[in-house]
């Protein structure tokens, strides 16, 4: 990272260094990817005439140690040095509690016409942090008609910035976005930066994140309404990894599952579970159940999860016990691979099968209540999410699925081995997080939730051939043959009859009534549901993950 002067009149602070004053790096040397006739980690790549370059070098522009994550405030960006012939679009915003770790894009127009980028008509002052040296002002673009703003630009003086700082783009290039991430916020005239991604984000969705910022202020009159960009290439898949690439990738990447020292229900490989006694039932059917074959052959196809079957373990008391504990030594990651952000990203999404999910803990204060069959069901998915840049093949970010819900990790923010993720699998619920310890989901400030222990036990190196790639849609028919199972639709468990009331009664009986009832709420909203279906009917198997944050 490179710096500017206009450095010297950043917000003073302490002389302690921040973690944005530092840039991240992968902790052991990238490796090359696999060579194909495909624009994967090419550095560039084309939306339909509108050329775009990934850029992770930046000068800064103005900073404040105040506010905004952890108390210590954020820095703001122009990319710099940008390759010739491309045009900057907005700067880039950070939180200072983070490495930096910065992808902003640059455009050039390849269509001929020369008209898909213009210049701002004028810049309009959005809010200042105040009027006296050391102040930032923050300037939105005046598109022309038919163009749109897809950044902002920030300056250290009151004079705006140049008509060439930023380019505006053909309205046809651009798409909706919305707020991605609270960068930093000032009590000022409710002022907030805010990092901005498409609205529409899914495996048919052409929207691209551009990488920059757009700003809220109660005190402005100026509409800051922005837009990402639109991939309008017609082979928009055309920069995703082939399927050599992709085993690449997955070497690179694939993570370092630690499960928990007293968790006794493991993950499998989905042939073991049906090899070792699984069993279809058909609703209102008379027969006995049928066993599962290792493929899933057997297995109905398609139709919804419409209850007219589901799957359960063994009848026989000791082998059912036996199948609940899983079989670490032969579980797998089953792998889908789609494109994302327009096809400038890929999603792998790594699916973890367990046979079993054990019960949950509720913590009320200092006390840890266990919940009896609350928790318990047969038939566990839960997943993480590798995001790969298609413009240089870079980890960006990690989903961890969390119950009901999860959360994007940047990769800035994840312990490694090598330059593989290390996660954290929860002690019987197997929710995925970054650290050991205890995590806890409800109301932090009452200290009453569910609990999430972490802790290093065994460990599942989904390394050397355990990510087993099982969709791949976007390399056309016959490049990955989907097993059968993956197109059973109904529940991989039975749904789970209880009554949630007099569980919580009988395992917290020593609470107030009134505490009882708040951890049956959280019940209802974390744990409970139908029985749990399978990878395919999973709202992310199309569409981008779920994220509370926003």
């Amino acid at each position: 990272m490179r710096r500017s002067k206009s450095c010297l009149g950043c917000v003073p602070r302490s002389t302690a260094a921040l973690p944005v004053e530092r840039s991240f790096a992968p902790p052991a040397p990238m490796q090359t990817w696999p060579s194909s006739g495909g624009g994967f980690a090419k550095g560039i790549i084309d939306l339909g005439g509108l050329e775009a370059r990934q850029v992770t070098t930046f000068d800064k522009v103005w900073s404040t140690a105040q506010g905004g994550q952890d108390g210590l405030g954020a820095t703001f960006f122009k990319p710099s040095p940008i390759p010739a012939g491309f045009r900057a679009l907005g700067h880039y915003a950070q939180p200072n509690n983070r490495p930096l770790f910065g992808h902003v894009l640059v455009v050039r127009d390849a269509s001929g016409t020369g008209a898909l980028l213009a210049p701002p008509l004028d810049y309009t002052l959005v809010w200042s942090s105040g009027q006296d040296g050391g102040a930032a002002f923050f300037w939105l673009p005046t598109p022309p008609d038919g163009y749109r703003a897809v950044g902002m630009a920030v300056t250290t003086t009151k004079d705006k910035p140049p008509l060439h700082e930023v380019a505006c783009v053909r309205a046809d290039f651009t798409d909706a976005c919305e707020d991605e991430e609270s960068v930093w916020s000032s009590d000022k005239d409710g002022f907030g930066a805010t990092a901005l991604r498409p609205t529409v984000r899914g495996i048919d969705a052409r929207g691209v994140r551009a990488g920059t910022f757009g700003v809220h202020a109660q005190s402005s009159t100026a509409p800051t309404t922005l837009a990402c960009l639109k991939n309008n290439n017609g082979a928009y898949t055309s920069c995703m990894p082939d399927l050599a690439q992709l085993h690449a990738i997955l070497e690179a990447y694939s993570p370092q599952v630690y499960l928990h020292p007293t968790d006794t229900y493991l993950p499998s490989s989905v042939p073991w579970y049906f090899e070792n006694g699984a069993l279809l039932y058909q609703n209102g059917s008379q027969t006995a159940p049928t066993p599962v074959v290792a493929d899933g052959s057997n297995l109905p196809q398609g139709g919804g999860n419409d209850g007219a079957y589901w799957l359960d373990l063994p009848v026989d008391n000791g082998q059912r016990e036996r199948v609940k504990k899983g079989d670490i030594a032969g579980a797998k990651a089953y792998v889908q691979a789609k494109p994302m952000l327009g096809g400038t990203a890929t999603d792998l999404a790594l699916w973890f099968f367990y046979p079993f999910n054990g019960p949950a803990r509720a913590k009320v204060g200092p006390l840890t209540i266990p919940l009896g069959m609350i928790g318990e069901h047969v038939g566990d998915w839960e997943h993480l999410t590798l995001r790969v840049s298609n413009f240089s093949g870079d980890l960006l970010r990690v989903y961890l699925s969390q119950h009901s819900t999860g959360t994007w990790e940047e990769a800035s923010q994840l312990e490694y081995l090598g330059n593989r993720p290390v996660v954290y699998a929860s002690r019987n619920g197997h929710a995925f997080y970054t650290k050991e310890g205890v995590v806890l989901q409800g109301d932090s400030k009452l200290g009453v939730g569910i609990r999430n222990d972490c802790a290093k036990g065994s460990m599942m190196d989904t390394g050397g051939g355990r990510c087993e790639v099982v969709s791949a849609e976007y390399l056309g028919t016959g490049k990955v043959a989907e097993p059968a199972w993956l197109g059973f639709e109904r529940g991989w468990g039975p749904k789970e009859e209880y009554d949630i009331g007099r569980e919580i009664n009988r395992a917290a009986r020593i609470l107030p009534r009134a505490m009882r009832e708040r951890l049956g709420e959280l019940v209802k909203k974390l744990l409970v549901g139908e029985g749990p279906t399978g990878p395919k009917m999973k709202g992310s198997w199309r569409n981008d993950e779920r994220d509370p944050k926003t």
